[in-house]
C-alpha cells in the first residue's frame, strides 16, 4: 500500500514538473488517498473515457502477469508505474501496441502528449495502452486464447483506446483486421523524465498487434501530441541519432527487432499467420 506522506514526498521532489502539465497537477490533488493494490475481481464497468489523466491513472485496473504471462492479479495504472521501494521495476502488467498502416502501406506514428506521466513528448507507434479489468467487453484474455491468437480482449482494449486517443470510429476498426503477432517483455524507468533515480517507469507484457484501416483521426490533446504517416525510409530519418527525436522504449525495441522484417513483408504479416508467434515471450530487459 502506498500512504498519503510517500506520494506527498514524491510529488513535492518533482515539484517543478507538477506544475508544467495538467496530469501532474490533477495527481498532485490526489494526496491524502490511499491506493492499495487490489487482488480481487473488479466490477464490471463500461470505460467511458470520461476522466483526467490522474483520473484513469487511479481507476483503470491493469493485469497483473507473471514473466510467463499468467495472470496473478490487478492493479491500478498508478500502483503499476511506480519504481520504488518493494518494487523498483514497478508491477508487470499486460499492455498492447498497435502499429496501423494505411492502404499505401504507411505506418502512423504518434508523439505522446508532454503531459503523460511516463515517456512524454516521445514518439511511438499508432497506440500503446493496456487491457483492463472489470470491462465490458471483456478485456481479460485467458491462456488458450493467447496461444490460438485470438485475443479478443486485446482487440477491444485496442479499438476503445484508438477511439479515445486518436478519435478513430470503432466501425473504422474491425476486430478481425487485427493481426496479433507475439508478446515482448520489458522494463523501462523513465530517467529522462524523473531523473537517474526515477521513480516512475514501464513494466509490461506487450501484446503486438497489426491493423491496416483507411480511418479518419481526431487526436485527444490529453493523449497525443502529434500524428504522422511515414514509410520505412521516413521512419529511419526519424530514428537516426542526428533527428532530435526521442522514442519510447517500447518502439525501439521492436523497430530494431521485428519491424523491418514484418513491415516488408506486410501482405503475409497481415493476412497470414506467417510471421506469429504466440507461444514466445520475448524477454528483453537491461
Amino acid at each position: 500500500m502506498l500512504c498519503a506522506s510517500m506520494l506527498q514526498s514524491s510529488l513535492r521532489s518533482r515539484t517543478q514538473l507538477l506544475l508544467r502539465a495538467p496530469f501532474q497537477r490533477s495527481l498532485a490533488r490526489t494526496v491524502g488517498y490511499s491506493l492499495p493494490v487490489l487482488t480481487g475481481m473488479a466490477s464490471t464497468t463500461t470505460w467511458t473515457g470520461d476522466g483526467t489523466q490522474a483520473d484513469f491513472m487511479l481507476k483503470d485496473e491493469c493485469i497483473l502477469v507473471d514473466n510467463n504471462d499468467q495472470i496473478i492479479g490487478h492493479a491500478n495504472k498508478h500502483n503499476c508505474h511506480r519504481f520504488e521501494g518493494s518494487q523498483p521495476r514497478g508491477l508487470l502488467h499486460r499492455a498492447f501496441s498497435v502499429f496501423l498502416f494505411n492502404d499505401e502501406g504507411r505506418l502512423l506514428l504518434q508523439q505522446r502528449a508532454s503531459s503523460k506521466v511516463t515517456f512524454p513528448a516521445v514518439w511511438t507507434n499508432t497506440c500503446c495502452s493496456h487491457p483492463l479489468y472489470g470491462q465490458q467487453p471483456d478485456e481479460v484474455d485467458h491462456e488458450e486464447q493467447v496461444l490460438d491468437g485470438s485475443v479478443p480482449g486485446i482487440r477491444h482494449a485496442a479499438v476503445r483506446k484508438l477511439q479515445h486517443e486518436l478519435g478513430i470510429p470503432p466501425e473504422q476498426l474491425p476486430l478481425d483486421a487485427f493481426r496479433f503477432l507475439t508478446r515482448l517483455h520489458y522494463c523501462a524507468a523513465d530517467t529522462h523524465t524523473w531523473g537517474p533515480q526515477a521513480e516512475w517507469g514501464e513494466h509490461e507484457m506487450d501484446y503486438i498487434l497489426f491493423i491496416r484501416a483507411n480511418v479518419t483521426l481526431e487526436p485527444n490533446p490529453d493523449e497525443v501530441e502529434a500524428v504522422k504517416y511515414v514509410t520505412p525510409a521516413e521512419l529511419k530519418s526519424m530514428m537516426a541519432p542526428d533527428s532530435g527525436l526521442r522514442w519510447s522504449p517500447w518502439f525501439r525495441i521492436i523497430a530494431d527487432r521485428f519491424l523491418e522484417t514484418w513491415w516488408a513483408d506486410l501482405e503475409n504479416t497481415l493476412n497470414t499467420q506467417k510471421h506469429c508467434d504466440f507461444r514466445t515471450v520475448h524477454s528483453i530487459l537491461n
